[in-house]
């Protein structure tokens, strides 16, 4: 008969405690994914944060080598610009001088046009009109100068040309060489300048990524963190609903225990030899210093006190089956 009645009251225990245990089931379930999902979240936002500054380590070099070649292309360019200066102005020199050199040929011309008209003056006629000898002389001489002037002039325009026309050429191909050091080095420059660019959209786009991560280990963790607060909440109204006192107490463990072992009531032994109000075995009695056979057979004063110490404050909580039933273990 007391069998049949602790099966009741055992079942009736278990009726009180099924929604409980399965909010906490679920809650740890939550706080167990919770922190699977945040080591997962921080593994990968520290994994995203890793690329983000070797990226930012690649962008400064890469916009270091940018500038670089920026500065490098500036100065070419500059080069090209002083040498085309420099061609123009050769250019324009080799024009003057082929101008000049036709002026010069054009008096030249006229001089001996001149003295084929009037004819040149002999020896015999210049000493006759000569007054005096040094006069002779000095006729003589300026004739002389005239000659080698014309001549020299004439010299001096067309070597002058010929270097201002090998200036000029040499200032061409000097010129086209820079023109295709500025394009080569351009080139170079548009090439960093695209890599640097898509380093800096990896950049964002790592940025981007690492941020959405610390937001969902955010959103995550403040999940775990309710989870984890309603199951405190939740183990703490359980606490105090298990050390309650239940009719027929005070009682030496949690009267749900207890209500689950004999419902409060002190039982002859069972099959396994448990008895007493706290269904306690011949073999634990024996080992707890029982003064009786039985458990059943002692006053509630030393089941309670024997009991008291094989509960020993929650630790030996597995020696009572009912103490899993009820959700304390």
């Amino acid at each position: 008969m007391h069998r049949r009645l602790l099966l009741v009251l055992t079942l009736a225990a278990l009726a009180a405690v099924p929604a409980l245990a399965s909010d906490e089931g679920a809650l740890r379930n939550r706080i167990h994914a919770g922190r699977a999902h945040e080591r997962a979240l921080a593994g990968a936002a520290g994994h995203l944060a890793r690329l983000e500054r070797a990226t930012s380590r690649e962008v400064a070099l890469l916009s270091r080598r940018v500038a670089a070649a920026q500065a490098a292309l500036d100065t070419a360019v500059a080069r090209q610009q002083a040498t085309a200066v420099r061609l123009s102005a050769a250019r324009a020199r080799v024009a003057r001088l082929r101008i000049r050199l036709g002026e010069v040929r054009a008096r030249l011309a006229q001089v001996l046009v001149a003295r084929y008209e009037n004819g040149a003056p002999d020896l015999v006629t210049v000493v006759l009109n000569a007054d005096g000898f040094p006069q002779l002389l000095e006729t003589v001489d300026f004739i002389r100068r005239v000659q080698h002037a014309d001549a020299r002039i004439l010299d001096e325009v067309r070597v002058a040309r010929v270097d201002a026309a090998r200036e000029r050429r040499e200032l061409a191909v000097l010129e086209r060489r820079q023109r295709l050091i500025a394009v080569a080095v351009r080139r170079r420059r548009d090439a960093l300048a695209g890599i640097e660019a898509g380093l800096r959209a990896r950049q964002a786009a790592l940025a981007q990524a690492h941020a959405a991560r610390l937001a969902a280990l955010q959103r995550t963790r403040a999940g775990r963190r309710r989870a984890q607060h309603e199951l405190n909440r939740l183990l703490a109204a359980r606490r105090r609903a298990a050390m309650s006192g239940g009719p027929g107490g005070p009682w030496a463990i949690p009267w749900p225990v207890v209500q689950c072992e004999s419902g409060g009531q002190d039982l002859p032994p069972n099959s396994a030899t448990a008895s007493g109000y706290y269904q306690i075995t011949d073999d634990t009695w024996r080992g707890l210093g029982g003064s009786t056979r039985h458990a059943f057979q002692a006053s509630k004063a030393e089941q309670d006190r024997l009991a008291a110490r094989l509960w020993n404050g929650g630790a030996g909580a597995s020696n009572w089956v009912c103490a899993v039933l009820v959700g304390i273990v």
